[in-house]
Order: C-alpha cells, then structure tokens, then sequence
C-alpha cells in the first residue's frame, strides 16, 4: 500500500472530511479516483443480442479504479447509477469475463430489462467514458480451487453470464478435463454470445456443447433428455443458473444429489401462507393490508423506497429488522417469528399481522 493511499485512509482524514467522507472530494476532482470507493469507467459497448421486439442484450467492458480487487469466475457485482441527476439506483450483475485481479479490466453482460431503469440505461443510453459505481465482488456460485474431472454447466437464457465466465478462466487456465455446456435459448437469434460458442463448437477445446432452441425441435432438460445428454449426470459436479422454471426442473432432475449448485435469476414463487393481517412499516408510520406479496413489493406498493440490489436474496442489501410477526422465505419456504430478527426483504413474505423497520 503507497503512502498517499494510507494517508487517503487514515481515520484522521476521514473525520476531517466528514460527514461527506474523503472519497466525495476526490470524485469532485477525478471521478475515478478514490480511496475506499470502487468506481470503473465505461470503455465499450458490444451487443450481443438485437432482435426485433426483444429487449437487447449487450456486453459492457469496464477499468475500474485501484480500489477494485478482480473476481472469481462466477461472481456478481451490484453496479449503480445516477441517471439524468435522479438518485443512485443499483442493481445486481453477474461478471461475463474471466476471473480477474486487483483494477483488471472486466465485462458485465447484460439484457436491456424493460422495467429496468440500470440496464436499459447502460445497454441503449449509456456512452463509453460513464462512471459507475461498484461493490466488490461477491457470491459463492464459483468454481473450486481443485477442479474436477469433468463439469457440467446447465444454463438458461441470461443465466449463460456466469457459466461463460467460468469457462473463459477454465480455458484460460488450460484446464484438461471434460466440460459439458447444456443451454437452452428461445432461438439462434436470442443466442447470447453466439458467434463464441459457435467458435468453441469448431475448435473443441474440451467442451461437449449443446444448445437447445424449441423453434429447431430441441427439448427441455428433464430426467430422460439429461441421461441422454449426460449419462450419469447426478454424480457429475453441476453449475446451473438461469429462470426459475428452469433451476426448479433441474432441482427435480438432480433429486437431492449435492453435485449441484444453482443460482436464479428470479425468485420462485411459494403459494403456500396466509395473506390476512397487516403490515406496518414502522419507521414511515404506515400500515397496509397484507398483500401477500414480499416485503419489498409491499413497501414499494406503499410509496416507500427501501434500499435493495438484486431482489433474489442474494446481495443482502435490502436487509431489514422485522420487531414482529411471520415471514415465509419464498426461496426456501421456510417460516420464521422471532422477534427482533434481520430479514431480506426482498426474498420475505409476512404471514399475519407483520411489523418491519422501515
């Protein structure tokens, strides 16, 4: 660590610059420098995916600033903007790119969600040169330190991003054993990061790749299409990602087994639970008729605007004190009432009367 960024961290400094914090002026001076913060500039914008009537997908090169400190290869960031002077908003990305190292270039690949007010603007606004502002990297949807002999990606429409960059480090990295890729994509056309794995095709490098479109007669994962893709598939080391549907019949599939690993891009949904009862938002001095919805969904419906990343319980932002009541885990359907516990709004459900710190 250099002098200068010792002295930028020191407690002194920071309390001389409270409450804003060393970093706010730093910005001022350069957006890009800071001590703490990590910010990256955007240097490239590659679409991936342009179909008529879709939203489109693209890929988002970025040099963050000495503070990043890279990536292992299935990992997301949570990524903010301000747009048109509007507040920060933040959402959850998943990096494409291989594992990096500290300020490494990286890619974030990303679809243009129509409510989406972080993609659509990064993908169709966005011009290189934008700042962001960045979390480390964080998740635990990665490879092991000591790969096995062969690995299976199971994927999903976006839910390629992490697989792709795990497959980037394993070729990176010459990796000798089998890799199996099993994808499934609207059409061709959706196909994200298509002319690569047409590449891959060609070449081999290892990779045992199918890619399933139902236009071209291609059928969905179940038992009977994973046997016959992969004999023995349940004994195989695993990573899937993608919609719930999908995770949900792979789940079904693997029947228990611990060689997989799975991560969603949209929380199931548990309709079990009762939907009586109010909740009341302590800190706003609210209360609303349960809805059923989660507690997230409930306090944005009330006109409040609680803090939250990736809405699928993953980033742990929305965290928040829940002083009473039931909530149901819509992940796992478990149910908690302790009083006085730390919740993650977005994956929590209130059954009955419920009270939150909000």
């Amino acid at each position: 660590m250099s002098l200068s960024t010792t002295i930028l961290r020191s407690r002194a400094l920071n309390a001389l610059t409270s409450p804003h914090g060393v970093d706010r002026y730093l910005e001022l001076i350069n957006p890009m420098w800071a001590a703490n913060d990590v910010r990256a500039r955007l240097v490239d914008v590659r679409r991936e995916v342009d179909v008529p009537g879709a939203p489109p997908v693209a890929t988002l090169t970025f040099q963050p600033n000495s503070t990043w400190q890279g990536h292992r290869a299935g990992q997301y960031v949570q990524l903010g903007v301000e747009v048109e002077g509007a507040r920060r908003t933040t959402r959850c990305f998943t990096v494409s790119s291989p594992g990096s190292g500290p300020g490494d270039r990286f890619t974030i690949t990303m679809r243009a969600n129509p409510e989406g007010v972080v993609s659509r603007y990064l993908v169709e606004r966005a011009e290189p040169g934008t700042i962001v502002h960045l979390s480390q990297a964080a998740g635990e949807f990665t490879l092991p330190d000591r790969m096995p002999d062969h690995v299976l990606f199971i994927t999903g429409g976006s839910g390629i991003t992490p697989a792709m960059s795990m497959l980037r480090s394993l070729q990176r990295r010459t990796h000798r054993g089998r890799v199996t890729f099993l994808h499934y994509a609207q059409s061709p056309e959706h196909q994200i990061f298509r002319d690569e794995l047409e590449q891959i095709r060609m070449a081999g490098y290892g990779v045992d790749l199918h890619l399933v479109y139902p236009e071209t007669g291609g059928r969905f994962f179940t038992p009977m299409e994973l046997g016959r893709l992969v004999p023995g598939y349940r004994d195989v080391d695993t990573w899937a990602c993608g919609p719930a549907g999908l995770i949900e019949k792979v789940q079904t599939a693997y029947d228990g087994s611990d060689r997989l690993r799975v991560e969603y891009f949209k929380t199931p949904v548990v309709s079990n639970g009762s939907a009586e009862g109010d909740v009341t938002f302590s800190r706003a001095g609210a209360t609303a008729a349960n809805s059923g919805a989660t507690l997230l969904e409930q306090a944005e419906a009330a006109g409040l605007t609680p803090t939250f990343g990736c809405r699928m319980g993953i980033c742990f932002s929305c965290t928040s004190r829940k002083t009473e009541g039931t909530v149901r885990n819509v992940l796992t359907g478990e149910t908690s009432s302790l009083p006085d516990e730390d919740i993650r709004i977005c994956v929590s459900r209130p059954e009955g009367d419920c009270a939150v710190d909000l």
